[in-house]
């Protein structure tokens, strides 16, 4: 018998009168290491589009010990439609066709 496969739960988000959808690509993770951490990304596209932005968030404060891990519900769509609104002012055509675009935005997403 064939095991399902894991799927990433994707959200709907309108900015701008536009539809969007976003994923969580990556959680953020702390290390001691500097060069290990890394913030939480997240995968956006145009419904109608194919070209994707990865919206890279900086790495906060890291959580106690045992907290629970962030899971994508739990993010402000706020936060999410500001960071889509950011990378459009940033270049990102997401009707256009090519690679993934890689944007940094600050921890408000602008």
């Amino acid at each position: 018998m064939a095991r399902p496969k894991h799927t990433v739960p994707e959200f709907d988000i309108v900015v701008d009168a536009e539809p969007y959808v976003w994923r969580l690509q990556r959680k953020p993770r702390w290390s001691s290491d500097p060069k290990e951490r890394h913030g939480m990304a997240l995968a956006v596209r145009h419904k109608e589009g194919q070209r994707e932005a990865v919206l890279e968030f900086p790495f906060g404060p890291q959580p106690r010990f045992g907290a629970p891990q962030l899971q994508p519900a739990q993010i402000d769509t706020r936060l999410v439609a500001r960071a889509i609104a950011s990378a459009i002012a940033a270049g990102w055509e997401p009707l256009s066709r090519g690679k993934t675009v890689t944007i940094v935005v600050d921890a408000d997403g602008a």
